[in-house]
């Protein structure tokens, strides 16, 4: 009974809502939110049977079966494991009563339908995403390029005329350099937190 009166107060239809702030501590998708490692909700979308929550850490979706069904199942995609990728922005026609966000997380392809009347919350999203989507484009560019790099450190050092002692010693300095080069590279970019790019974009 609580539950849908919440439900009812929050104004959820089969097209999605965009929830306010004030009101994620009503949702489902806020019980799975890991606040204990300061996991923190930017933006979230609720119909009768989904929810579609963005934290800085990731992207969690709370698939009900349908819209009468307490049945849930937790989907929790960090964004540093589940690219994304493909983020369009479908506006509606004179007739249409939606809009739509589509993206890819990964290989998984989500499609949501949002109140046409929130449109501008939800282009706050979109340019949320699309910069997400850029910034690790480019991350994983630079870690691919420095991967690379040292690969051909160490080919050219295999043909290098040298004694077998002298290029054993050469190749172990090499690979542990290498190594600790590349976990530098890593933590530098391989993001996890992207709240500051919430932040910019999303105007709550």
């Amino acid at each position: 009974m609580l539950k849908k009166i919440a439900s009812d107060a929050l104004g959820l239809s089969d097209i999605g809502k965009i929830i306010e702030p004030h009101d994620y501590d009503k949702t489902d998708a806020d019980d799975y939110v890991r606040h204990e490692d300061d996991e923190k909700i930017y933006f979230l979308i609720k119909t009768k049977a989904d929810e579609y929550c963005f934290t800085n850490l990731a992207f969690i979706h709370v698939d009900g079966e349908n819209a009468v069904s307490s049945k849930r199942t937790l989907k929790r995609y960090p964004y540093s494991q589940h690219k994304i990728s493909n983020v369009l922005l479908e506006t509606a026609g004179k007739v249409d009563l939606d809009i739509e966000i589509k993206f890819n997380l990964g290989n998984e392809a989500f499609s949501i339908d949002v109140d046409k009347k929130q449109l501008d919350k939800l282009n706050d999203l979109y340019k949320a995403l699309v910069y997400i989507s850029e910034v690790t484009t480019e991350n994983n560019a630079i870690q691919n390029l420095a991967g690379e790099s040292l690969e051909k450190a160490v080919t050219v050092l295999q043909n290098a005329r040298t004694n077998d002692v002298a290029l054993a010693d050469q190749y172990k300095q090499l690979t542990e350099y290498g190594f600790s080069w590349l976990k530098t590279i890593r933590e530098q970019y391989h993001q996890k937190d992207f709240g500051n790019v919430f932040e910019k974009y999303i105007n709550n």
